[in-house]
């Protein structure tokens, strides 16, 4: 699993857990049956450990007990620290070398830890009340649906991904770059899904909507195939676009810029509504010849269309799916594309 978006929230509260443990044990327990006595600071010196950009200090303490003295390194440094000052320390009383600094280190990790849970809860709590407020501000999350396809002319389309950018969005563009459709992010978050509003140029209208962070399950297998998947407002995106009945036909092929690439043709209720092939980051015609692309690798997130649908809806949903993903197929992996490939090939021998 990669650690974005719901990964990182499990992995941090890990952390957090970890850290908290760690705390209460060099805090309430490491030195549980030691004693305390004075040391005295006997030399400090430039750790071998540092770097350029942080200095450690190694600082040595002497001190007597029963009689006997002992001169042991100290775990932990204080920029008040000088040779031949005092400082309180706990030692093993069954092994006196056996000497502890005191407990600052361990409540500074007891108190990293419990900062970053409640980091993790609050993002947590945030990102339910946003779902909740935006579930009912319209029709969107899981009752959300897609009014049946209506067709007009054909007409060529591009799909644009910002680069660049933490706060990328996406949007739709005529072949005079008129903005059709668009995504633009409202709300950048590490541990919680992207707040976004969608906004229908050709309809005005807006919607605010919640997409979740991308999910990568790499299985390294011949057997199980990659999944890759995102929220749309709560829900899997594939289970969203399944329970609209939007199904994606797609295979490798060249494209029009001769590029190899992912071919996809797109169904609403069993009805085509669009042809889309990936492109470079150059979708307009004009742009791919001045940067000569023509060999070019096609770019995740850039896609030429040709749609009959009047309404953008649920085309430009779907092909953010597959731009924020690394999904090729419409089940959120990349096999079921491969083999449509094969099976088309078979059907032309």
């Amino acid at each position: 699993m990669s650690f974005k978006g719901v990964g990182i929230k499990y992995f941090a509260l890990a952390i957090a857990v970890i850290a908290i443990i760690a705390g209460v044990y060099f805090t309430f327990f490491r030195t549980n049956g030691f004693e305390k006595t004075t040391a005295t600071i006997i030399s400090i010196t430039e750790s071998e450990f540092s770097t350029s950009e942080d200095t450690d200090y190694d600082v040595v303490v002497e001190y007597t007990v029963n009689g006997q003295k002992y001169t042991k390194e100290l775990d932990y440094y204080s920029p008040s620290f000088e040779v031949g000052k005092t400082v309180d320390v706990k030692y093993n009383p069954d092994n006196p070398s056996e000497v502890h600094g005191g407990n600052g280190f361990g409540i500074y990790i007891l108190i990293i830890g419990v900062v970053i849970a409640a980091i993790v809860i609050f993002s947590i709590v945030r990102g339910k009340m946003s779902l909740k407020k935006i579930k009912e501000t319209g029709n969107v999350g899981k009752e959300a649906f897609y009014a049946p396809a209506q067709l007009g002319e054909e007409r060529k389309l591009y799909f644009l991904t910002d680069l660049g950018t933490p706060k990328y969005g996406h949007r739709i563009e005529d072949a005079s770059r008129n903005v059709l459709y668009e995504a633009k992010m409202t709300k950048f978050t590490m541990t919680s899904p992207f707040g976004f509003d969608f906004i229908d140029h050709e309809h005005n209208k807006t919607t605010e909507h919640l997409v979740g962070h991308e999910e990568e399950t790499d299985w390294n297998s011949l057997i199980l195939d990659n999944h890759y998947t995102l929220t749309f407002d709560g829900e899997d995106i594939w289970k969203h676009l399944k329970r609209n009945n939007i199904r994606v036909d797609s295979t490798l092929g060249g494209g029009s810029d001769k590029l190899i690439g992912t071919n996809y043709t797109i169904y609403h209720n069993d009805v085509e509504i669009a042809r889309v092939e990936t492109t470079s980051q150059y979708v307009h015609e004009e742009d791919a010849e001045a940067h000569k692309i023509a060999k070019a690798v096609p770019v995740k997130g850039f896609f030429r269309i040709w749609t009959r649908a009047k309404d953008l809806e649920p085309l430009f949903v779907t092909l953010v799916a597959f731009a924020r993903t690394g999904a090729t197929a419409d089940n959120g992996g990349n096999r079921k594309t491969l083999f449509n490939t094969l099976k088309n090939g078979l059907r032309m021998l």
